[in-house]
């Protein structure tokens, strides 16, 4: 690793933490970067470093705001970690590709669920999933984190927002826990099949929890309404660099 490359890492991930603690869509652009320096299976898994400290960055941001619905959550951790670490084990064997190309089109569509009903991501409302389809669900969203992990933040958020019932600063705090609690079984999955990189992943990480950190307590300063044109944004970036990758 260069010095040019190493700066280009702290600059992209500064770029995905502040993106990813408020919508989604970071790895997008952090992935092909990693895939041209140590190739798309180690990218997947080295990724996942910079995402378990950039994600406990923003927990502490948004803790700090006391924005963490911390009872609402509780009851999702296990089917997430559950689906989280069958999916990484899965991306350990299995190319993602064309995973990540059919992904492309649900951003896009989170993107036009934000632009044609604004007041369902603004506020609180009641809860539209029950057990057993809401363990169903977001063990089938852990299942994409830990395999792909690129534009999970978006199939989160729908599952907090619309499913959950909490609003957009919320479901953001809630969003970030999920991610930084299945991280390092995802990390551990890919390193015992040797596709973590560590010094990479460190100073990706050094970027993306700087960016991470002002994205969160933007986020709790700032409110809801204007982090839904966040999301709209990156939703569709991410939409385009998924499906040309």
């Amino acid at each position: 690793m260069t010095v040019f490359e190493a700066l280009i890492l702290l600059a992209a991930g500064a770029v995905a933490g502040f993106i990813n603690a408020l919508a989604g869509g970071g790895s997008a652009i952090t992935i092909p970067i990693l895939t041209a320096m140590v190739g798309i299976n180690t990218a997947n898994g080295t990724n996942r470093i910079a995402i378990f400290l950039a994600n406990l960055t923003a927990v502490a941001g948004y803790q700090k705001g006391d924005a963490i619905p911390w009872k609402r959550l509780s009851v999702l951790v296990i089917p997430t970690v559950l689906g989280a670490a069958v999916g990484a084990w899965l991306s350990t064997v299995t190319p993602p590709d064309v995973l990540r190309k059919v992904f492309a089109a649900v951003l896009l569509l989170v993107a036009a669920s934000v632009l044609l009903r604004p007041s369902r991501w603004l506020e609180e409302r009641e809860v539209a999933l029950h057990e057993p389809l809401r363990s169903i669900v977001f063990f089938g969203i852990g299942f994409y984190g830990g395999f792909v992990q690129a534009g999970v933040g978006f199939l989160l958020l729908a599952g907090l927002v619309l499913g959950a019932g909490m609003n957009l600063v919320k479901g953001n705090a809630a969003k970030v826990v999920l991610i930084a609690a299945y991280s390092p079984i995802a990390i551990l999955l890919f390193a015992r099949a040797s596709q973590v990189d560590l010094a990479v992943g460190g100073v990706l990480a050094a970027g993306q929890m700087s960016g991470a950190w002002a994205g969160s307590r933007l986020a709790v300063l700032k409110g809801a309404a204007w982090i839904r044109w966040v999301l709209v944004g990156a939703a569709v970036v991410a939409a385009a660099r998924l499906a040309l990758t």
